[in-house]
Formats: C-alpha cells, sequence, structure tokens
C-alpha cells in the first residue's frame, strides 16, 4: 500500500518565488486580522457574498447548478431544493457551514470526513453517504474525440479505510513538526485524499470542503471572505492540469507533489489579493470615483480586469470604469494584456 511520508517538506527545494508567496500570504494575513477588528460589518457582508460564490461554484465545477436566483434562495435557506441539483446544493450549504462555524471543533480524522461527507449527501436518497466506497472507482477523462479512459487509478475499495487511516496519522504526524511548513502540507494531503479517492461520489467537493477546514485550523481564515472554490474555477484548466501532473507515479510513491503545491498557493495567493484589494476601497468612499478606480489599478500587484475593478467597487458604473482606463492608457500610466474580455490592466514599470 502507498505509504504517506510528508518529510521532504522539510527540504529546501521549493522555488524562492513560492517560498516567497507564502511568506507575502503570512504578512497579509496578520494584516487581515487588525482590519477584521475595525471593520466587522464589512467582513460580515464579504462572508455572505463567499459563501454564496463558494457554494455555487464548487458544485459547478462538478456540473451541479441551478440558477444564480435559487442559489441564493437556497443558500439563504429560504426555499426548499426542487429536484438533485438543488439537493446536492443544499448538502453543500450545511456541510460549509459546518466547517464555517465548527471548524475550532473538527479534526481531520476519520469520523469527522464522514461526517462531512454524510451531510454534504444528507438532502439526496445516496446510499453512499457517509461510508466509504464499497467497489473500485478510477478517474475517467475523455479525450476531444469523445473516447473515455483510465487517467488514473485509485485506491483499492477493500483497501481504501486503511489508506485514510494511514493519511490521517501522517497528517498528525507532520502537523506536530515545527520544521515542515503547514500551508504547504495541506496541499499535499488534500493531493492523497484525491489520489485514495475514498468514496463513490463527491470527492471532489469534499476535497474543497477539507481543504478550508485545513485552512482555517492553521488561521488561513480568506475562503471565508473570498471565495477559494471560485478561484478554482476561474482556472479550472490549470487546476486539473496541476492534479494531472501532480498524481504522475503516485501509486509508487513517486509523485511530483510541488504541481499541486503550486497551484494551491497561488489560488490562495489570489484570495487574499483580492481581500487586499477590498479592504483597500473602504476609507476612499468620499474620494471622487475616477480616482477611487486608478487607485485600485494602481495598487493591484497582479494585472486585474474591468470585471475585477468592477467587483472591487460595484458602486461604479462599467463606463466610467472603462473611460478610466482609456485614460490612463492615452497617458501610459497603464499597460494591457490580452484583448477584449480577457484584458487585463497593470500599472506602467
Amino acid at each position: 500500500m502507498r505509504k504517506f511520508d510528508y518529510s521532504f517538506l522539510k527540504k529546501d527545494n521549493l522555488s524562492s518565488n513560492l517560498i516567497n508567496l507564502t511568506n507575502y500570504i503570512h504578512e497579509i494575513k496578520e494584516e487581515e486580522e487588525s482590519k477584521k477588528i475595525l471593520n466587522p460589518n464589512l467582513f460580515k457582508k464579504l462572508s455572505s457574498i463567499a459563501k454564496v460564490q463558494s457554494i455555487k461554484y464548487s458544485n459547478a465545477i462538478e456540473g451541479i447548478i441551478t440558477t444564480d436566483k435559487r442559489i441564493v434562495e437556497l443558500v439563504n435557506q429560504k426555499t426548499e431544493p426542487l429536484n438533485h441539483n438543488e439537493k446536492e446544493i443544499a448538502g453543500y450549504r450545511d456541510a460549509l457551514n459546518l466547517i464555517h462555524n465548527n471548524y475550532s471543533k473538527l479534526s481531520f480524522n476519520e469520523e469527522d470526513i464522514l461526517n462531512i461527507h454524510n451531510i454534504m449527501l444528507s438532502q439526496t436518497a445516496s446510499l453512499d453517504k457517509g461510508h466509504y466506497k464499497e467497489a473500485d472507482n478510477a478517474i475517467i477523462e475523455i479525450d476531444r474525440d469523445g473516447n473515455r479512459r483510465i487517467r488514473f487509478r485509485t485506491v483499492p475499495a477493500k483497501d481504501t479505510k486503511e489508506a485514510m487511516n494511514q493519511l490521517v496519522l501522517a497528517y498528525m504526524d507532520a502537523r506536530q513538526d515545527s520544521a515542515i511548513n503547514q500551508l504547504l502540507l495541506i496541499p499535499c494531503v488534500i493531493l492523497d485524499f484525491l489520489c485514495i479517492h475514498p468514496f463513490t461520489d463527491g470527492n471532489g467537493r469534499m476535497s474543497r470542503l477539507l481543504s478550508l477546514l485545513l485552512m482555517y485550523k492553521n488561521n488561513y481564515d480568506v475562503g471565508k471572505y473570498i471565495s477559494f472554490e471560485q478561484k478554482i474555477n476561474d482556472k479550472k484548466d490549470l487546476y486539473y492540469e496541476a492534479l494531472r501532473l501532480a498524481s504522475i507515479s503516485w501509486e509508487e510513491g513517486k509523485n511530483d507533489y510541488s504541481f499541486y503545491i503550486k497551484n494551491f498557493i497561488l489560488t490562495l495567493y489570489s484570495c487574499y489579493l483580492e481581500l487586499e484589494k477590498r479592504l483597500a476601497t473602504v476609507n476612499i468612499k468620499k474620494i471622487k470615483k475616477e480616482e477611487r478606480i486608478k487607485i485600485v489599478i494602481m495598487s493591484s500587484l497582479l494585472p486585474i480586469s474591468k470585471k475585477e475593478i468592477l467587483e472591487i467597487v460595484p458602486d461604479i458604473s462599467a463606463s466610467t470604469v472603462e473611460r478610466v482606463l482609456s485614460n490612463l492608457l492615452k497617458n501610459n500610466l497603464i499597460e494591457k494584456y490580452g484583448t477584449f474580455k480577457n484584458a487585463r490592466y497593470k500599472r506602467s514599470k
């Protein structure tokens, strides 16, 4: 059976860029704590928005969808689910609420993992909720011609319970090692969970719920205020490619976790970056709209799209944003990357 050993995380074999990102995330996290105390109403509003987005996009990644109006009603428990998809969405809502409200009392152990899975599928007719798979499964991919092939053979059903037990013990061991960066440990554990694929249904959504649980327990709670799941969905192709590359030779214990680690850290980084941008606008409400837009663009460390600008300053019209972008480009204050809907902007060097 595959052995789980995270001692390799003690080695300094990751890129300096990745290490710098983890350091920057830590710095933003510390600043966030003080801002949360000063702006409780803003964080409450961000939390309600992020919850809707998380539930919507984590399910959408798996093809489980309904209308935006129904999503909001289901999240706020203003309606009952009308079909199977909505029952899946309502179950994810309940599991996410459990993690948001009780993460300090939960642990990464088999009992709590099975309970979260049970809650996630509680409103469906599934007979597999809260139980490990009883039949072998595999990760199937479909090529451009519609042909299916097995991309990855997961842990056999007969070995699943022991594999999960070993995964939990390996995490407990690594969690207590001060030489291991917990932020790098989390994606490794989640990758192994996905490769075990312990459930008949819901492994992808469970991986995102468990990611949040482990982040929250390590005081990285940005997922409460900026949807981690939406960020994954926004760059779903990159996520799946990182997962594919990181799982090659997993069965033999020769896989390279770095692909998945990098994707995870960059996704988390983008969440903190967006939170920082939104917090930056709190104290500039009295400034003219054009100047506020300029501040948002010029303070962004990464190229930012018109859509992202509008999300940060929702009280400003799209036409105003377009006018400011045009003026900034004309005066060579910003650079444009891409075209049309994919265009992004960043201050000139």
